[in-house]
């Protein structure tokens, strides 16, 4: 599978994004989805994640819970991250990844043999 992410921009405080993240070469119903970011001098962290086929499961990180979502569309090979009510901290380039690993939770999923995506690159000013 191959992964386009789009959809970053610069944003003000208290705005909105939805990044986009287009699977091509395979279906992505197989895959857990995750959407990771990583901030100038930080280590890249998981925000959000949600499980194959269906996506009965979703996970968020603690910084993020309550504003952003999760989505998954498998006919059209897209996984969507809406963030909603923008800080300063959530500037960062973001990340998709696919994890084709059998899990019963987004938590479980290791993330070892997933595919990425190039980044996109959100700027939120205060």
């Amino acid at each position: 599978v191959q992964l386009q992410a789009s959809g970053g921009g610069s944003v003000q405080a208290g705005g909105s994004l939805r990044l986009p993240c287009v699977g091509s070469g395979t279906t992505l119903s197989v895959y857990n989805m995750g959407w990771f970011r990583q901030a100038p001098g930080k280590e890249r962290e998981l925000v959000a994640a949600i499980t194959s086929r269906g996506g009965g499961s979703t996970y968020y990180g603690d910084s993020v819970k309550g504003r952003f979502t999760i989505s998954r569309d498998d006919a059209k090979r897209t996984v969507y991250l809406q963030m909603n009510s923008l800080k300063s901290e959530d500037t960062a380039v973001y990340y998709c990844a696919a994890d084709p690993s059998v899990a019963d939770t987004a938590r479980a999923v290791k993330w070892i043999h997933s595919t990425w995506g190039q980044g996109t690159l959100v700027t939120v000013s205060s």
